[in-house]
């Protein structure tokens, strides 16, 4: 028997998410050592280290469920933000919350529009419940809002992903045209505004778009702890909205989606703004770095506002294949429809400097 054709059609047809490479399968493929990755949008700087106590305390209790509705972290938000504890709910990472939102709201024969070069979790989520997905052509790699106004009232559609900024192009929309953009659309069509590189935004280009869920109850605000955090192996995310709507999407979440020591580590490195602080500066100067490398090779790249940077380069898999010879681990994104480019993480200044010294050369051979 073929089990495979006992799945839906619209299973068989997902292609699944691809991750960045991992050290230790670098190291067992070409058996070498000194790698960096930058190829995972992570924080060079690890974890706060008062998170970090905090998970290896709550480890005494491993042996206990953990808090299904995840109280001590969900009263810790809801106060950060100002927002009741029933417009919160938590994910395993901010990929669980995307997916929930699909689950909640969309089934087969509905529509859901997100756009090009946008992360890959909001088709596969769409999929994944037998809905359809409608991509909108990017303007300037990044989201055309109008567009996607126009397509989701012309399809129909149920739901609306925006990533800002967005990955993997790390393109950024002003917080007056977003709030615009959901003032325009209709009430029944629901957004999710998926903020997890949030905290990497200049002070000049932040809004508070946590302030808009009074104004727009088919808002959904989802972020992580997985980038700015660090704490991306724990797997935590959360999502705020109107109380309704994350009732439904509450519905569908594993009552135990968020480990013990994951919460704990979150409630603790939701309160280190030093530590946030100290990323911010890092990924700044790393910025500055890297785009300055970039510029001096004569490589083209996308402005970024996340902890990443996306340039274009002939040849890009090869690029990358010889990057991983030399013990740098990047970011192909041909998947993204973006074959001509490769997208590099921000790291510590050692491994921004390697990563731009194994580029050139790298060009000198080509």
């Amino acid at each position: 028997m073929n089990y495979t054709d006992l799945a839906p059609a619209y299973i068989r047809a997902i292609a699944p998410y691809q991750p960045g490479k991992p050290i230790s399968e670098l190291e067992r493929e070409l058996g070498i050592t000194d790698i960096v990755k930058l190829a995972s949008n992570e924080n060079p700087l690890g974890a706060s280290p008062k998170a970090v106590a905090a998970a290896r305390a709550a480890l005494d209790d491993v042996g206990l469920y953990p808090d299904g509705n995840g109280y001590a972290l969900k009263d810790a938000l809801a106060q950060r933000y100002g927002v009741a504890l029933d417009q919160v709910v938590l994910g395993n990472g901010s990929n669980d919350l995307l997916e929930l939102a699909a689950r909640a709201y969309l089934t087969a024969g509905d529509r859901a529009i997100y756009s090009d070069h946008a992360f890959a979790v909001y088709p596969l989520a769409i999929q994944a419940v037998g809905a359809t997905g409608i991509s909108v052509p990017a303007k300037d790699f990044g989201h055309d809002l109008e567009g996607m106004h126009a397509a989701a009232v012309q399809q129909d559609a149920k739901l609306i992903f925006i990533a800002n900024p967005n990955n993997p192009t790390g393109t950024f929309l002003p917080g007056a045209v977003l709030h615009e953009f959901l003032r325009a659309l209709p009430a029944q069509i629901l957004v999710v505004l998926d903020e997890a590189y949030n905290e990497y935004l200049p002070v000049e280009c932040r809004y508070d778009s946590v302030s808009w869920l009074c104004e727009f109850p088919n808002l959904i605000v989802s972020r992580t702890f997985s980038k700015a955090y660090g704490l991306a192996s724990l797997r935590v995310g959360y999502a705020l909205g109107d109380a309704q709507v994350m009732d439904m999407i509450n519905r569908v979440r594993q009552p135990f989606n968020v480990n013990s020591v994951a919460q704990a580590a979150a409630v603790e490195a939701l309160q280190d703004l030093d530590f946030v602080r100290r990323t911010f500066d890092l990924n700044l100067r790393g910025m500055r770095q890297i785009t300055a490398g970039l510029f001096g090779l004569g490589l083209e790249y996308i402005p970024s506002y996340g902890n990443f940077v996306s340039f274009r380069i002939a040849d890009a898999a090869q690029v990358y294949r010889r990057l991983l010879e030399l013990g740098v681990i990047v970011r192909p994104i041909a998947n993204y429809a973006m074959p001509d480019y490769l997208r590099v993480s921000i790291g510590l200044e050692t491994e921004n400097e390697k990563f731009l010294t194994a580029l050139k050369k790298i060009l000198g051979e080509l």
